[in-house]
């Protein structure tokens, strides 16, 4: 059986079909809108995405710092007093855990949900809920069973963006530290479940 020809003009409706389509979706971008192109607007509308995204992580990142969370007295006078004497805040080896690497998550989207509900400790500043030394020490259990709590649902996240069991040498542990390490790794045993009040002062009756 002979093979039937191609038709010559094939290849070329193909190619002006493509280059028929390529120019339509160029002038429906270059097509204006009551003053400016689609073109136009979409270039501005990435534009102000690029600097909406980094104002709204330069706002982010400036909420982590040390100078933020003592900002207000009621951190200021109470948990941040307690933490200054504690390993955290001074060591040897002058590395140093702020406010931010144990109570806000490293990734983005936990970081987000972190700052939301951060959103009603503006509610007890408004409030006066903590604005006393009495005040702060009669809501104290509350609020540290809640951070408790928190760090038990995420196995401790934060404190293992420095710790980890596979990090640590027993032969530079005392003999107890050693053996209770061990028993929490292999018993799913989390941080915070052992080292509550490390940083902070422990509520009274805890």
């Amino acid at each position: 059986m002979a093979d039937v020809p191609k038709d010559p003009s094939a290849g070329g409706s193909q190619s002006s079909s493509q280059s028929g389509f390529i120019r339509r979706t160029w002038d429906v971008l270059c097509r204006p809108s009551a003053r400016f192109s689609l073109l136009t607007l979409a270039g501005g509308g990435f534009v102000a995405g690029i600097i909406f995204w980094g104002g709204f992580n330069t706002a982010m990142e400036a909420t982590n710092t040390l100078e933020f969370c003592t900002g207000c007295h009621e951190m200021r006078d109470t948990v941040y007093q307690e933490y200054k004497n504690t390993i955290h805040a001074s060591n040897r080896s002058g590395v140093r855990a702020i406010c931010s690497d144990c109570h806000v998550p490293k990734d983005w989207l936990h970081k987000v949900v972190r700052k939301v509900k951060a959103s009603r400790e503006l509610y007890g500043k408004i409030t006066g809920l903590i604005d006393t030394p009495e005040k702060f020490e009669k809501a104290r259990p509350e609020l540290a069973k809640r951070v408790w709590a928190s760090m038990e649902e995420t196995n401790s996240r934060e404190c293992r963006n420095c710790h980890s069991f596979e990090g640590m040498n027993p032969k530079k542990q005392s003999p107890a530290a050693a053996e209770i390490h061990a028993t929490a790794k292999s018993g799913g045993i989390t941080c915070i479940e052992c080292h509550k009040g490390i940083a902070h002062k422990l509520p009274a009756g805890s």
